[in-house]
């Protein structure tokens, strides 16, 4: 096995600061490797904030809300003081609910507690909900809205175990509509707000410690039922170190977060405690579909996504720079030469240099401009980020930081920093994790960032981490330039050809998807003689085969012969989170998929 890369420790997120993110000259400096836990984090940044500065915004105007410090910080208190009443320390508390200022008071009520938080996805179905319950065994559960609750009320009325939901929005006048059998159980979010008195011992809970259970994240599932991952308080703070060396050069000014996301994914979950670290202002979007005219209200200084988001930016921003003609068209082809050469180091001559400030002006800034002017950086996670298409965002003036990492690290394991961004890598590791690659180029990870390990799986834990080094099922390289790791495929999605030739899928597709007519695609042809693909063309090309043919045949010209695709079989039909042919950050379900299709699949040889 290669050497571990090891990197140094770091004590303090920011030590020095232009605004209040974290210090000043006569304010104490917050050093994350003193915190016992992220009450603490919370708490610590709740004082030093002006106590009337707006904390959290929900973008949606049916229910807009709005939080300062302080009644974030009271809410928190008086929704504690109602778990502890109904959990004993270390007992399971499910968070069901849609992003919003709540999400996040209830998130810090229940660790607050001594409770362990489970989120779980407002979209799965009530089966996938059962299987938690059942799983996690939640002592409370909270839930955003009717809707929700419609889903679990059946399994929250046989479970003994629960005592007590409480709803976000008032449901009350339409419970009996539920199959509800004790309707005592149920509390209204705004009524504990507005009766409890707060106590001052209750300000921070001293037993929890760095290796105190914070919350249990299950897994996406891609590969059969989703693991319940044990991360611990002292895993996350780990984390945050890493997260503040990124940020630190992307800040002058107090930043602005849009959250949208799911904050049931670790990605996003690890983010709101950035988002503390800083002393952001937090914006939650309403939805998906008015995620760009959320972004135009809360312009946003840094965004965090995963790479199917970058895909459909890359295409609607591509096709719409490809309709330019004269020279519109030549100052789009100098914005994308010179931004790459910018981006790769490469020497300008003078006139490069004067041609770059003009192209700045004219096209980066109009680009910038569609997402509210303020961005300094886009941060992907979750997946793999196509080479083609961090190249292309980063030199069109929308600098893309790819980083690493597994709901089982916390979630990060690397990122590239903004002063050297290198497109084909995940950055360097963080500050605290060790990283090595395997002898069969598994990417194995060290650290306090590790989770304690999946929830009642002792079987499973044990086969992923051996001698504290977590086996993370991706294969990779570390370049021995920079020590930036490349995550080059999954252990389990290669496909082994029936010559014995191991095959990367995921290149494949990203060349596939990046083409403009084509939408989403799967590689197929595990143990046989050639690949084949199941295509779903973009509207625009729903009806023409002989079109999306003529981009398989484009695409294969750039290919091996081992690579090559053979035969395709289209579909009209999406994958998507609804059919459970995704998971909730847009990854494919490969087995569910080959499940669905095996027959059309197996017609193709």
């Amino acid at each position: 096995m290669a050497e571990p890369v090891d990197a140094h420790d770091s004590k303090s997120c920011f030590a020095r600061s232009e605004s209040s993110i974290l210090s000043s000259p006569t304010k104490k400096i917050m050093n994350l490797d003193n915190l016992n836990n992220l009450i603490e984090l919370f708490f610590f940044q709740a004082e030093k904030q002006n106590k009337e500065s707006i904390f959290l915004e929900w973008l949606n105007p049916n229910n807009k809300k709005t939080y300062t410090w302080e009644e974030s910080q009271k809410n928190i208190l008086k929704l504690s003081k109602i778990i502890k009443e109904n959990i004993k320390e270390g007992d399971r508390c499910l968070l069901v609910s849609e992003n919003r200022p709540e999400w996040f008071i209830s998130d810090m009520a229940i660790m607050l507690s001594g409770g362990i938080t489970v989120p779980a996805y407002t979209t799965y179905t009530e089966d996938d909900y059962r299987y938690l319950i059942e799983d996690c065994e939640p002592s409370l559960v909270i839930v955003s809205n009717y809707e929700m609750l419609k889903k679990l009320s059946n399994t929250i009325d046989e479970k003994e175990f629960i005592k007590k939901v409480i709803t976000l929005d008032e449901v009350n006048k339409v419970i009996h509509n539920l199959n509800i059998v004790n309707k005592e159980k149920y509390l209204d979010f705004n009524i504990i707000l507005k009766n409890n008195l707060l106590e001052d011992d209750e300000i921070q809970n001293k037993k929890l410690k760095r290796t105190s259970p914070a919350c249990i994240i299950y897994t996406s599932g891609t590969g059969g039922n989703p693991k319940g991952v044990i991360l611990s308080h002292g895993g996350i703070l780990n984390n945050l170190v890493g997260a503040c060396e990124i940020m630190r050069p992307l800040f002058n000014s107090r930043p602005v977060f849009l959250t949208w996301l799911p904050l049931s994914h670790s990605y996003e979950h690890c983010v709101q405690f950035a988002q503390i670290a800083v002393g952001a202002k937090v914006f939650y979007a309403e939805k998906i579909e008015k995620l760009l005219e959320n972004i135009s209200e809360a312009k946003p200084t840094i965004m965090t996504a995963v790479p199917r988001f970058y895909q459909n930016l890359y295409n609607k921003i591509n096709t719409n720079l490809k309709k330019q003609t004269g020279l519109k068209a030549k100052l789009i082809n100098a914005t994308l030469r010179l931004g790459k050469k910018k981006l790769l180091n490469q020497k300008m001559n003078f006139f490069e240099k004067l041609l770059n400030l003009i192209v700045e002006v004219l096209i980066r800034k109009k680009i910038k401009k569609q997402f509210g002017g303020n961005l300094k950086a886009f941060v992907s996670g979750g997946g793999a980020l196509d080479k083609e298409i961090g190249e292309f965002l980063n030199s069109v003036g929308l600098p893309t930081l790819q980083g690493y990492g597994l709901t089982e690290t916390s979630p990060v394991v690397s990122c590239n920093p903004i002063h050297k961004i290198k497109v084909e890598t995940v950055g360097p590791p963080f500050k605290g994790n060790q990283v090595k690659i395997a002898k069969d180029g598994e990417i194995l990870v060290k650290g306090e960032n590790v989770m304690l390990g999946y929830w009642n799986k002792k079987k499973e834990t044990d086969e992923v981490i051996i001698d504290g080094w977590l086996h993370t099922g991706d294969i990779g390289e570390i370049d021995s330039e920079d020590g930036y790791l490349k995550v080059t495929d999954r252990k389990k999605d290669i496909i082994v050809s029936a010559g014995g030739d191991n095959i990367s899928p995921a290149k494949i597709e990203n060349m596939i998807t990046n083409e403009p007519e084509i939408d989403q695609c799967m590689v197929y042809g595990d143990k046989k003689n050639y690949l084949v693909a199941l295509i779903i063309p973009s509207k625009d090309s729903l009806r023409e085969k002989d079109k999306i043919n003529n981009v398989i045949e484009k695409i294969n010209k750039k290919l091996t012969l081992l690579e090559k695709i053979k035969k395709i079989q289209l579909i009209d039909k999406n994958f998507s989170i609804e059919n459970g042919l995704m998971t909730p950050t847009m990854k494919v379900k490969r087995k569910k998929v080959i499940e669905k299709y095996k027959d059309q699949l197996e017609k193709l040889y």
